[in-house]
């Protein structure tokens, strides 16, 4: 700051004064210029905030939203048939009465969905997360559930037992046993 004002002083005292302070500035113009481009960086790199999404009854077949974070969407009553949300941060989304027949949820988490009353017949639920989903009425008849954590998820008996039927492999994120998971006895 000292050699700030020593420098103006010399100015007044012999320069012109537009020349003088454009002399001045130039180490703060440069210093602008470099915390713009900081922040900009920072703005890059910074991960985006998931914004929730309104999908509902909306008809998605085939659509591909794998890689993407979809936390607490909704997609109630959509038709997501043939679907490709592998490796889709689908904590909290809704579900409710969705048709998710062959749709691909490979490595999904779904943790505390809503997954009532929908159809995940012939979905590839291969290391999906599914811990505290409610999916009380969901159908997953012919359903790929190797290695998917079912922690806390309510399901009804007969469902509960025809996953039990097919129930292998451990999830390589929470490390638990698919059959541990689902209660198989």
């Amino acid at each position: 700051m000292h050699e700030v004002w020593a420098r103006l002083v010399r100015c007044v005292n012999g320069a012109e004064l537009w020349q003088c302070l454009q002399a001045l500035l130039l180490p703060a113009r440069r210093m602008l210029v470099w915390s713009l481009v900081l922040v900009g960086a920072i703005a890059l790199l910074s991960p985006v905030p998931a914004l929730a999404l309104d999908y509902n009854r909306e008809n998605l077949v085939d659509a591909d939203f794998s890689g993407r974070d979809l936390t607490d969407s909704s997609f109630t009553k959509a038709n997501l048939r043939n679907a490709n949300l592998s490796h889709t941060q689908l904590q909290g989304v809704s579900f409710f009465a969705a048709n998710l027949e062959d749709a691909n949820l490979e490595a999904a988490n779904l943790t505390n969905a809503t997954l009532d009353s929908a159809r995940l017949v012939e979905a590839n639920l291969k290391n999906a997360i599914l811990e505290g989903a409610f999916a009380f009425n969901a159908r997953f008849e012919g359903a790929i559930i190797d290695g998917a954590d079912f922690t806390d998820v309510l399901l009804r008996e007969d469902m509960q037992d025809k996953l039990c039927a097919v129930a292998q492999g451990t999830n390589p994120v929470t490390g638990r046993n698919t059959r541990d998971t689902l209660n198989c006895f």
